[in-house]
């Protein structure tokens, strides 16, 4: 990060710091210097919630691997999913392959 950035303390900081950025963007009560600032902070921290979101993306596909070093991907079943829909040796065929 630079001097005048602290490095927030998790991704939903990020998030509420860019927020805030944008607020005060749109506004249009910004001079062109304080905006220009406003504008690099935003960048920055963009770019460490990209880093973060990266990171956090690998860890998944880590803890998603198999032995073979295949993808293991299950299904997301809310919390409302019923599984007695699909029968456990139904045709894999049609799965969708994740773009990764």
């Amino acid at each position: 990060m630079s001097d005048t950035t602290p490095a927030p303390q998790d991704f939903a900081a990020t998030v509420e710091q860019l927020e805030t950025i944008v607020e005060r963007l749109e506004s249009g009560e910004l001079s062109l210097e304080d905006a220009l600032t406003a504008f690099e902070q935003g960048v920055r921290l963009t770019r460490d919630a990209q880093q973060r979101l990266d990171s956090a993306e690998l860890k998944v596909r880590a803890l998603s691997e198999d032995n073979d070093g295949r993808l293991n991907v299950t299904p997301f079943a809310g919390p409302d999913a019923s599984t007695d829909d699909t029968p456990d040796d139904a045709d894999d065929s049609n799965k969708e392959t994740p773009p990764w």
